[in-house]
């Protein structure tokens, strides 16, 4: 079989798995949130392989100092899947713009795209969409997507034309139901507006401020997660048992996979099926391996 070219972009990704848990403990009391399991992978695979699905390959795991160690043990250096990982360690967790700062001189003015390590997002136009926001050559990208309980994330707010006027940060009364996700694309422009970036009243750098400066300027995109979505925050137990219960249900009725970044890398023509089948191999005999098998021997890449 002719292996397909890789999908090229020119953005890099921050992968953001810091904090300290809190809304998880015990469970985060001696391990990092995102290494937790949902279902049969842990949870920073889900983020991860969001970010390799819009074809970024050069991407950066920021993490606590205490945990950057078990992510380089898990990860590695990111050739088993096509891609090359670069770490960083974030002393305090000081708001998500900082991962901007962490990673300044690795930027080296790139356009950036940032996962947070506790978000999971499945659909099945999602590559597209994800390839989409990567290649517009200015302005920012954000995905939206209807809640029951908005005041926990950030809210965005459209006119009648469906253009986004205004992003409040876990209002008290919100304007809507539409929550940003914890995805967002950016152009080379975003760590200059993420060094004017002030902290809030909680003492943190607000992402939704970040955002601000982009829909100020009208160069905000604001794509919405319609039918056929789900975007899960794995942030709080409920929440964590709920991730794990989705991605069960749609690998055990549907035989498909989520949230797999060796499944994605193959399928993108970052590694080639003889890698993938020795990826497979690796996880021995487990109900992922042998998916995984199924995936290099039956599925031909489309990147």
């Amino acid at each position: 079989m002719t292996q397909k070219p890789a999908i090229q972009t020119k953005m890099k990704g921050i992968l953001l798995a810091g904090g300290s848990g809190t809304r998880l403990y015990p469970m985060t009391l001696a391990a990092s949130k995102q290494l937790l399991p949902v279902y049969d992978k842990p949870m920073v695979y889900y983020p991860l392989s969001t970010l390799m699905l819009a074809g970024i390959r050069d991407i950066m795991i920021i993490s606590t100092p205490a945990d950057l160690p078990q992510f380089k043990r898990l990860l590695g250096d990111g050739s088993q899947f096509g891609v090359t990982f670069e770490y960083r360690a974030q002393p305090s967790p000081d708001g998500i713009p900082q991962a901007f700062l962490i990673a300044e001189d690795w930027l080296d003015n790139c356009p950036c795209a940032l996962a947070l390590g506790d978000n999971l997002i499945f659909a099945d136009h999602l590559s597209a969409a994800l390839q989409t926001a990567a290649i517009r050559p200015t302005g920012a990208t954000v995905f939206a997507y209807q809640v029951r309980d908005p005041e926990r994330y950030g809210v965005v707010s459209f006119d009648e034309t469906g253009r986004a006027l205004s992003i409040v940060e876990k209002p008290k009364e919100p304007v809507s139901n539409w929550a940003v996700t914890g995805l967002y694309f950016y152009d080379n422009r975003v760590l200059d507006f993420a060094k004017r970036v002030k902290p809030s009243t909680r003492g943190e750098l607000e992402i939704t401020d970040l955002n601000r400066f982009y829909l100020e300027e009208g160069s905000l995109h604001v794509d919405r997660l319609g039918r056929g979505c789900a975007w899960l925050d794995a942030g709080i137990p409920d929440s964590l048992m709920e991730a794990g219960q989705f991605v069960h249900t749609i690998q055990a009725r549907q035989g498909m996979l989520v949230g797999s970044p060796a499944e994605v890398a193959y399928r993108l023509g970052f590694i080639d099926a003889d890698q993938l089948r020795a990826h497979a191999a690796r996880m021995g005999k487990t109900e992922l391996g042998r998916l995984l098998m199924q995936v290099a021997n039956t599925v031909q890449p489309t990147g």
